[in-house]
């Protein structure tokens, strides 16, 4: 291994790669695994230290995610998460039994006790807690470092030997020195020098694919965003002209967006590039379907089903590359997470596909470490910063039936709110903004005559990792444009409404 690396034992939480994220924007270099990881494969890889997260379970119940008390022999430092602490304390002699309060938001925190944990932290922090179970006698060795109201053994430390664990979440940002606790983990505990770089992780990458590969040829799923435009280019310098980019136009798309991802493409990066025209055959599939997961799992095989077409007209193709990230990853409740919606790249691919494997070099990276890789490879800006755009495109944003009168509709009111958040400037500010047809019909006055047309949301949010999501608070002039605009240019629709929800507790898409 190149870098000092931290090891992430994955026990099925939601916030689990945010660990991830915290630790690498250290510079230090970190790997999730699945919590099934044998030991003699963690001993090879020589870790400097080993976090073990949180996870839906309780210790206590006999089907619950384990792992041997050898680890703890390791002689390296660990450090437990809500979870992996009660795990920690069961492994190791304590005991952790269910309460009748549950404890669960931002807490006041008291630190009780002198800690390289939390060194500069201050002696009360808020903390986000999420737990039913709570260690109630501490393993032998072990001292309380930091309690809560209703929880007095918030945090919990054996130092001599280096294990560390916190009933908290520290890896969330409503844990404010969170970030600075696992700092001081990395730093202070583990001895870690903050050498690993994004530069780094391309570099590794592109070698791992060019391995991977060999001779044999790839097919890109590209559409265009910058999830699968970062994962093209990324193949594309590890194999050249093997790789062949294949473009469905499924008629879901933004406005003239189909042609613009054929003309960059083509001109800018000299790619393999087959735009297949699609749109009846989507629009066909998703005739009278409703229902948003149905409207996923239909276009993510549908997807398939083209690729594996175009590919037996090209010959024998032996990869399918994805623009994959984490966040779709777990949202599609991948391993011990729970579902909140599946993606056509994740959940939604069907159970056969004739690929020998599918390449999903973005699979851990979040949004944010996605354009930082694509800068580094040199893509320009103006194409790193593009909107996110879901697979399954405007389908998700029509609620209810698709039809082409709809899309239409859709198209025209999303690009007048994209350009008017470009020209004010907060194209940057704001991290995901479109218009959504909400399924909903209202009452209007237009020219003096009665109106029973279309209301459009528009949506847009701030964040860094879309995990959680704040609701842009975009200026009340630049929002009444917007209004004025859409319902004067696009024809059947009569009202504007914004949706001014966070994340959690609503989802970023509204399907």
């Amino acid at each position: 291994m190149k870098h000092q690396a931290i090891l992430i034992l994955d026990f099925g939480g939601q916030y689990n790669q945010l660990i991830a994220r915290r630790v690498r924007e250290n510079s230090v270099f970190c790997e999730v695994l699945p919590y099934t990881t044998s030991l003699e494969t963690i001993r090879e890889r020589g870790y400097a230290g080993i976090i073990l997260t949180g996870g839906p379970n309780s210790v206590n119940i006999p089907s619950a995610p384990r792992y041997e008390a050898a680890l703890f022999d390791l002689g390296i430092p660990i450090l437990g998460i809500c979870y992996g602490a009660q795990l920690m304390a069961a492994t190791l002699g304590g005991r952790v039994e269910s309460m009748q309060k549950r404890e669960y938001g931002r807490v006041p925190v008291e630190v009780v006790r002198k800690s390289l944990f939390f060194s500069s932290i201050s002696r009360r922090t808020n903390c986000w807690m999420s737990h039913t179970d709570q260690i109630t006698v501490l393993p032998d060795g072990f001292h309380v470092s930091a309690k809560s109201e209703n929880c007095p053994i918030a945090a919990m430390e054996d130092p001599e030997r280096r294990f560390y664990a916190v009933q908290f979440h520290p890896e969330v940002q409503h844990t404010p020195l969170g970030s600075l606790m696992l700092t001081n983990f990395l730093f202070g505990i583990c001895g870690c020098s903050g050498d690993w770089k994004m530069d780094a992780f391309v570099e590794e990458s592109i070698a791992k694919i060019r391995q991977q590969v060999s001779d044999r040829k790839v097919i890109c799923a590209l559409s265009g965003g910058v999830d699968s435009s970062v994962a093209a280019v990324m193949v594309h310098q590890a194999i050249g002209d093997r790789l062949i980019c294949i473009f469905v136009d499924h008629g879901l798309l933004r406005k003239d967006e189909g042609d613009l991802v054929e003309k960059v493409f083509r001109e800018q990066f000299s790619m393999n590039l087959i735009r297949v025209n699609a749109q009846q055959r989507f629009i066909d599939r998703l005739a009278g379907v409703t229902d948003p997961e149905t409207k996923r799992k239909i276009i993510g095989e549908e997807f398939i089903r083209v690729f594996e077409e175009e590919a037996k007209k090209i010959g024998e193709v032996d990869f399918l590359v994805q623009g994959t990230i984490y966040p779709d990853v777990i949202e599609s409740g991948l391993g011990d997470a729970a579902v909140i919606k599946s993606h056509h790249n994740v959940g939604g691919l069907p159970d056969t596909v004739d690929f020998v494997a599918i390449l999903e070099p973005l699979r851990d990276l979040f949004k944010d470490e996605v354009r930082k890789a694509g800068l580094e490879m040199g893509i320009p800006g103006r194409l790193v910063w593009r909107q996110p755009f879901p697979g399954p495109g405007l389908a998700i944003r029509v609620i209810g039936e698709i039809t082409e009168e709809k899309l239409e509709i859709l198209r025209e009111a999303d690009a007048i709110f994209r350009e008017e958040v470009d020209q004010a400037g907060l194209n940057q500010e704001v991290s995901q903004y479109f218009a959504v047809l909400t399924g909903i019909r209202s009452v209007g006055v237009m020219g003096d005559e009665r109106t029973y047309d279309h209301t459009i949301a528009l949506r847009a949010v701030t964040t860094t990792d879309f995990m959680t999501a704040d609701w842009a608070q975009i200026p009340h002039d630049v929002l009444s444009r917007v209004s004025n605009r859409i319902v004067n240019e696009v024809r059947h629709v009569n009202r504007i409404v914004y949706d001014i929800t966070s994340k959690p507790p609503a989802t970023i898409e509204w399907e």
